[in-house]
């Protein structure tokens, strides 16, 4: 009864905080909600479970390994913002770089389509899973679409700010859920160290270059903070990068201090690593958590979709130079996420999404990896390998079974 209360406290405590008119007027603020929202998406609900299952007791350390491998990544991009963004506006940009530009935005453009499809589809799936239905799967497209449908008019009548203000809301709302999770959970954990109830999980059989394969392609649960990089229409280079840090800051501690406390529950957890798996687990800890985890499942799909909608209008508009207003880049990237919808089936085809994420940090290490090096900046050598490392990922990285 008194964890229950406390859990309620601090969530209304942050979501009271988040929401207040100082953070919600705080251009700051609505420059990290973006990619923050992306980067904590749905890979905050399957990480904990995935990990238990691929490395055990050691899911901490991976995890921590993981974040700063896309804190590197995302010092590339924001050497990107700094550097490259200012070289590529002259009048004459290197060839090269151009080259290297032209390729990484398609690329990242067909991501954006796919992960918002994604992203929606299981929102969808959460929210008619209480129901009975004849076609789950119809239910689940014509939803997603409307939702496609009212993310698009909202944001092609009213702009970004409009989408920023839909998003804050749903990211805020996420947060403060999660600071209540870990709270219920620290709980849990400190009881079961008294009562020496602890039981850690062990780690499957597997080869090590399977296991690091595997984890190769986690990278991609902490994607998301190049979205600061097209948000240029509205926020300058330097709130940008500094704020895509902050974003990587705060993500990365809660996705390390939120496995690390779920280690003592994942010997527990289902053999499936899918997203009910961490609602499941949390069960134990209290009844509330499973309702809470599932309202904050439904936010991270949302606000990860809003997040990569604001940051593929803002590509589209850069990609055509101009030519077609951010608005309607919202527009376009949500037709052909619509379109996806009723045409495929998204689980399949996220793979290929999560390669194509990794293909554009590999071209956007690469560009600065050469503008550092023609700047005689040491960072050079790091820039290019990551992106080899990249290239790596791109090529072997495989999903966990």
């Amino acid at each position: 009864m008194f964890l229950g209360t406390v859990i309620l406290i601090v969530c209304a405590a942050v979501m009271i905080w988040l929401l207040s008119p100082r953070m919600r007027h705080s251009d700051t603020w609505r420059a990290i909600a973006t990619p923050l929202a992306s980067i904590i998406g749905s890979g905050f609900l399957i990480v904990g479970p995935l990990l238990g299952a691929t490395v055990g007791a050691w899911a901490p350390v991976a995890m921590a390994g993981i974040v700063l491998l896309a804190y590197g990544v995302g010092a590339c991009v924001r050497y990107q913002i700094r550097v490259t963004e200012a070289l590529l506006a002259e009048d004459d940009p290197s060839p090269v770089l151009q080259g290297l530009e032209r390729a990484s935005g398609p690329t990242l453009a067909v991501a954006y389509v796919i992960s918002v499809a994604f992203y929606l589809r299981l929102l969808s799936a959460f929210a008619l899973s209480p129901l009975t239905l004849d076609d789950h799967v119809l239910a689940e497209r014509a939803l997603t679409t409307a939702v496609l449908v009212g993310i698009g008019v909202w944001g092609m009548a009213r702009g970004l700010e409009a989408l920023e203000s839909l998003e804050d809301l749903a990211v805020s709302l996420k947060l403060a859920i999660i600071a209540a999770l870990l709270v219920g959970v620290s709980a849990y954990d400190w009881e079961a160290l008294r009562a020496g109830t602890v039981t850690l999980p062990t780690a499957p059989p597997n080869t090590p270059l399977h296991t690091v394969r595997v984890l190769a392609g986690l990278l991609l649960v902490v994607q998301g903070f190049e979205t600061s990089r097209y948000l240029g229409a509205e926020y300058t280079a330097e709130v940008r990068a500094r704020t895509m840090k902050i974003a990587q800051w705060v993500s990365g501690a809660i996705y390390v201090v939120f496995v690390a406390l779920c280690v003592p529950l994942l010997a527990n957890a289902p053999a499936s690593a899918d997203e009910t798996a961490v609602i499941q687990m949390t069960a134990v800890v209290h009844p509330l958590l499973p309702h809470m985890l599932l309202v904050a499942a439904l936010m991270s799909q949302f606000s990860a979709a809003v997040a990569d909608t604001i940051g593929g209008g803002g590509l589209i508009h850069e990609l055509t130079r101009s030519r077609v207003s951010v608005g309607l880049g919202y527009g376009i990237l949500l037709a052909l996420a619509a379109a996806l919808t009723w045409t495929a089936n998204i689980f399949e085809v996220i793979s290929l999404a999560s390669r194509a994420f990794a293909l554009y940090y590999a071209l956007q290490a690469t560009s600065a990896a050469v503008v550092a090096h023609r700047r005689s900046d040491p960072r050079a050598w790091g820039f290019g390998a990551l992106a080899l490392l990249l290239v790596a990922i791109v090529v072997f990285a495989v999903p966990a079974d």
